[in-house]
């Protein structure tokens, strides 16, 4: 038993008769309960009863919290001082809030759906909400989402591929870990239903060398055949978004195989695969002129021996999710500054920047030869990594357009002095970026080393979770979830001088964020009771920041509610943005505890998609499942 618990019996009695109190807070047992398994049942969990040294019980009140100030100023504001909201202040309501052209039936069915999910008819003899109605439809988030255009797609679709970040995933067939998983097309699926555009496939001979599996080459993953994950991919690929599916391939086949692949594309996807008739593109097509398409992308396999880099002494393996882990193992570390990541690789610039690549040209040109015709015509967006210097790679070529891959590290040692030429080559090109050959545990790094620097293709390790796929999840909540995010128009600019936008560069201000946490509610529903502590209610506290370039990033955190399901802080947090286009609004739910913190809920925000006003936020567990009841009222102002 914690300190803070230290026996005080003067304040309790014998069960039925306990009054309110505070005896203190245990550590959780791991048996004590597990999340998601319904809430609190209608007996003791209804009265807040609570267990205390065995044979003492502790009741706490679960009483609703108060209506916020600020809701209760709107509310008679609008009202014009009427104890009602009629259709007609509704509609002045969300006029003030930015809602645009919202007419009197639209109030109306507001309101109307309001009252038939509170069992109430209307108290004023027509269709009116009170205080409680009023503060019930800010709190839904059907009715009062926290981003703007939620599910409808409102970027331009007509630029090229490279005018756009692409939602990816690395390594897409894998269920666990990289070195002992199984492989899957679940996973793929799992991607294709929330957005991902990108599936990575790594293509080997099976046993018999007469077909395809997909598999993690040279470690223990079982494979799956190359034909179900197709079938998958063509089942689920625009059930998310009508726009294209990219499927890379890492290709480790002989040249018979090759046809049989070109054979299998063409069998499972018929008209939907799309493949350009010139043999380089000068331009990639657009998202739009791709709608309902699948196209692919390979590299030549000897150059992905060197893109799989990493040794198994080099081995960092973060324990699996489990209650009682530490807060790093369970949430993952805080997401890495990108300027430290940029610093620490440049100690080894050299390593990468200037040195040639180990590929021997003339095997790579064999190779090639060697590829069949059909297969090669296949392929619409031509990869591959640098053959010499990668600042040299970078330069591009002016008569036709490519995909380049680097790893995180190659990244960050590149940015570390080039970030410029990082920029002005994805303007035309696209730039994939993988997670480092010693991410074993699938874990994965800071999205924006890449964001920041123009990088279309960000790939992440989706079977993993942890507070940088969190902003993963977050980023691409933008423009309707359809997987396409256009970049900002500063990040494909070239001046009269030449200059492209700098992400090192010293920018001024260009808007502040002002957030305001009002009050909690859902964990009673969604958590067993005893969940959080043994003997007494949770203490919650919030944590509230901004992700994105290095000068705007910034957590904070609210005061801990002490013994309540549903706190109310009502704090408010300030966020001067440089680069708001890209920025993201982290938000975090802990429950404090004097040995350790329990996670309480996540969700990130596209800060250029949230909607002024007072809002319901949604929030996430640890692996971006939304929880059925948890959300925050907050408040959004832009300055």
């Amino acid at each position: 038993m914690h300190a803070r618990c230290a026996f005080r019996l003067t304040r309790l009695r014998r069960e039925p008769d306990a009054e309110p109190g505070r005896a203190g807070k245990q550590g959780k047992s791991v048996c004590a309960a597990k999340v998601h398994e319904g809430g609190a049942g209608a007996g003791d969990a209804q009265m807040g009863t609570y267990k205390c040294c065995i044979f003492f019980t502790r009741r706490f009140a679960l009483s609703d919290a108060s209506t916020p100030g600020d809701v209760r100023m709107l509310f008679t504001r609008h009202a014009g001082g009427a104890p009602y909201m009629g259709i007609d202040e509704l509609r002045r309501y969300l006029a003030a809030s930015g809602e645009a052209h919202v007419d009197a039936d639209t109030a109306e069915r507001i309101i109307d759906r309001v009252l038939q999910e509170r069992s109430r008819t209307p108290r004023f003899g027509k269709p009116s909400l009170t205080i409680d109605d009023f503060q019930y439809f800010l709190f839904s988030e059907d009715l009062n989402p926290p981003i703007c255009h939620s599910k409808e797609v409102h970027h331009d679709m007509n630029a090229p591929l490279s005018h756009y970040f692409i939602y990816i995933g690395h390594n897409s067939y894998l269920t666990g870990n990289q070195l002992s998983s199984d492989c899957s097309d679940i996973p793929i699926i799992k991607a294709l239903q929330i957005g991902v555009r990108v599936i990575e496939l790594d293509m080997w001979p099976n046993s018999s060398k007469d077909d395809v599996d997909i598999l993690h080459g040279r470690t223990l993953t079982a494979p799956v055949s190359l034909v179900k994950c197709l079938k998958s991919i063509k089942e689920y690929a625009f059930v998310a978004s009508p726009y294209p599916v990219i499927i890379t391939l890492e290709d480790h086949l002989t040249s018979d195989l090759q046809a049989k692949v070109a054979k299998m594309v063409l069998e499972v996807f018929g008209d939907t695969l799309y493949y350009p008739e010139s043999k380089h593109l000068q331009e990639f097509p657009s998202p739009e002129a791709l709608r309902g398409r699948v196209i692919l992308s390979t590299k030549p396999p000897k150059e992905y021996l060197e893109s799989k880099g990493g040794t198994m002494k080099d081995r960092d393996i973060e324990p699996q999710f489990s209650k009682g882990q530490n807060e790093e193992a369970v949430w993952g570390t805080e997401v890495p500054d990108i300027q430290d990541e940029m610093q620490t690789a440049d100690k080894h610039e050299n390593d990468i920047l200037y040195t040639q690549r180990d590929v021997e040209e003339d095997d790579e040109k064999k190779m090639c030869q060697h590829h069949p015709l059909e297969y090669k015509h296949l392929i619409t967006i031509k990869a591959g990594k640098p053959k010499g210097a990668v600042v040299d790679a970078l330069k591009g070529d002016p008569d036709k357009v490519r995909r380049l891959s680097l790893s995180e590290q190659e990244l960050a040692k590149v940015a570390a002095h080039h970030g410029r030429n990082i920029v002005s080559f994805t303007h035309k090109n696209l730039l994939r970026i993988y997670p480092k050959g010693t991410r074993f545990n699938s874990s994965n790094y800071n999205p924006f080393l890449g964001w920041v620097h123009g990088a279309q293709m960000v790939a992440f390790n989706m079977q993993g979770y942890g507070r940088s796929l969190w902003l993963m999840h977050g980023f691409y909540k933008a423009n309707g979830g359809c997987g396409y995010v256009k970049k900002p128009d500063f990040m494909m600019q070239t001046c009269p001088d030449g200059n492209v936008f700098d992400p090192k560069a010293d920018l001024p201000v260009k808007k502040t964020l002002k957030v305001k946490v009002y009050m909690g509610e859902g964990w009673q529903s969604d958590f067993k009771q005893t969940y959080f502590d043994t003997y007494s209610p949770p203490d919650f506290y919030a944590k509230v920041g901004i992700a994105g370039v290095p000068s705007d990033s910034v957590m904070q955190k609210t005061k801990a509610v002490e013994d309540s399901w549903v706190p109310v802080w009502e704090e408010e947090f300030v966020f001067p943005l440089t680069v708001p286009e890209i920025a993201l609004l982290r938000v975090e739910v802990h429950e404090y505890d004097v040995s350790e913190d329990d996670f309480g809920g996540q969700t990130a925000l596209p800060v250029s998609e949230l909607r002024p006003g007072i809002r319901t936020v949604p929030l996430f567990d640890h692996k971006g499942l939304k929880f059925k009841s948890v959300k925050l009222l907050m408040r959004f102002e832009f300055v």
